[in-house]
């Protein structure tokens, strides 16, 4: 008979750690964008936290997903809603930090 409870588990576990996975990556591309464009060598940041991010998140995919497609599935599923969470996280920082800032865009 199959054992509910431990699947359960390991769904949620698998959920979870996707979603940490996911704040991870989503979480370090805003920082590095934050931080890498006033650096006087933007590309080795923008570089180097694409290979560590990557890094990082596939070996969690692999850990994770350990073979069992369902597992991998949810961990996939917690990452996409990590990086809605950040994306809704960053864009209000972003338009706070716009409203009390008159003057030229950072761009120009």
């Amino acid at each position: 008979m199959i054992d509910y409870g431990n699947w359960v588990l390991a769904g949620a576990g698998a959920l979870l750690a996707g979603g940490a996975l996911g704040g991870i990556f989503f979480g370090g591309l805003w920082w590095t964008v934050r931080h890498g464009a006033s650096s006087p060598t933007p590309a080795r940041w923008f570089l180097g936290s694409l290979i560590l991010r990557t890094a990082v998140v596939l070996l969690g995919f692999y850990v994770v997903g350990a073979a069992q497609p369902v597992r991998l599935g949810l961990c996939m599923l917690g990452f996409l809603v990590a990086r809605a969470v950040v994306m809704r996280v960053t864009q209000s920082t972003a338009i706070t930090k716009a409203a009390h800032s008159p003057g030229a865009p950072p761009c120009a």
